[in-house]
């Protein structure tokens, strides 16, 4: 075999070992786009997470009226937490605690207070998103190194959008004349669809590959032990400020509904989404949400029995790194701006996926054809075996005497 056939020999070797990476970074990309739709797939097969009005009038029930109908139905239940999701047609998810100690989190249906049914610990939401983000590899000690492989991905994504561009000039003639040829053969319909799809969705692959490499980054971070927050750390009501109580009863604390209000005068224009109540005699009570900026939560920490604000976070106390790598979550999963920015992350995620497809296609078929054409080479005899195979023609000599 000559250099040039044994070169051309590894090069497919090559090309037929990175098969399997073309693959994950499909899995990898359908997974992500499945994930960002999966709490309204839960919703579709799940009828306890729908906030179903007992009448088209009925108004949405206040926090303290929720807890209140929640207390009516179980007196012994201690209430954890309360989130409110972006989209009305979901139920509340409270977290409680049963008299036994055991904590659960239930459906609480917003304009009845009733519970609905308990949430699974870990649902298709949970599945898709930890199959996407980390491969279901457990969190040992730090992050796992599935999270690593996956976030890695955001480095490549990043170098074939930059590259993309560079190799097909003059791009932008595609947002004006598109072209996809569908009655010219397979080949030609999936490479114009890839670089169709590719114009198209110039901005939600950087969006995915910038977010996608920042999560490789707080990894790397966190697991080094480097913080970037300037977040405070916040102490616990003073014991002193602990009001007594008789018999053994739990002290007295602020109504829910005036801690909102609080929050609210401190933090204008913010939509309480969450509320975090006291774990233990001396914790605090914590409201959150957003505000005009949707990408990053506020939130307010207060008092639960005088109702002074012990801290708050807001928009303004973030540093600039802070707030760029803060809104790189929900810029990455889509959820930020309720149903409709969901179906267009989903939209573009399924164009994504089928770019990689349609790469994997054209990818497959190409090495294919270089590897048949190759073992049809090395069937071949080479120039010097035909001729050493030929026939030689006989060479007769003559002798002085004549032919002998």
């Amino acid at each position: 075999m000559s250099k040039k056939s044994r070169s051309k020999l590894w090069f497919l070797v090559h090309s037929w070992l990175a098969l399997p990476i073309w693959f994950f970074v499909l899995i990898v990309c359908v997974t992500g786009t499945l994930a960002v739709v999966s709490q309204e797939i839960v919703w579709l097969v799940n009828p306890e997470m729908r906030a179903s009005k007992p009448s088209d009038d009925a108004p949405l029930l206040s926090y303290d009226q929720v807890i209140a109908a929640i207390k009516q139905a179980q007196p012994q239940t201690q209430v954890q937490s309360i989130v409110r999701p972006d989209e009305s047609h979901f139920a509340l998810e409270v977290g409680v605690t049963y008299p036994d100690g055991r904590p659960d989190k239930v459906y609480v249906n917003p304009y009845s207070g009733v519970i609905q049914g308990s949430a699974p610990a870990f649902n298709f939401r949970g599945f898709t998103r930890a199959l996407h983000g980390w491969w279901l590899v457990p969190f040992t000690n730090g992050y796992s190194w599935g999270w690593y492989l996956v976030s890695l991905l955001g480095l490549p994504l990043l170098a074939s959008l930059v590259t993309g561009l560079v190799v097909y000039k003059r791009f932008w003639k595609g947002f004006f004349r598109p072209t996809l040829r569908i009655r010219h053969g397979a080949r030609i319909f999936w490479g114009d669809f890839h670089r169709l799809s590719g114009i198209w969705s110039i901005w939600f692959i950087a969006v995915i590959s910038i977010t996608g490499t920042w999560f490789l980054i707080e990894a790397l971070l966190s697991d080094n032990q480097i913080s970037i927050s300037s977040a405070p750390v916040i102490p616990v009501v003073a014991r002193e400020s602990v009001p007594l109580s008789a018999d053994a009863l739990a002290p007295p604390q602020l109504n829910l509904d005036r801690a909102i209000e609080i929050a609210q005068q401190r933090i204008p224009g913010l939509e309480a989404s969450f509320v975090s109540l006291p774990g233990n005699a001396y914790s605090h009570l914590e409201i959150g949400g957003r505000g005009w900026y949707p990408l990053m939560f506020q939130t307010a920490t207060i008092n639960p029995y005088n109702g002074d604000v012990a801290a708050s976070r807001l928009l303004s106390d973030r540093t600039t790194l802070e707030f760029v790598t803060e809104s790189m979550r929900p810029l990455h999963t889509g959820d930020f701006g309720g149903l409709w920015i969901k179906l267009i992350w989903f939209f573009f995620g399924l164009v994504l996926s089928m770019m990689v497809l349609s790469g994997l296609l054209i990818w497959t078929k190409r090495t294919a054809l270089a590897t048949a054409n190759a073992f049809k080479r090395s069937q071949k005899p080479t120039r010097a075996a035909r001729i050493a195979r030929s026939p030689q023609p006989s060479i007769h000599r003559e002798s002085p005497e004549g032919n002998l």
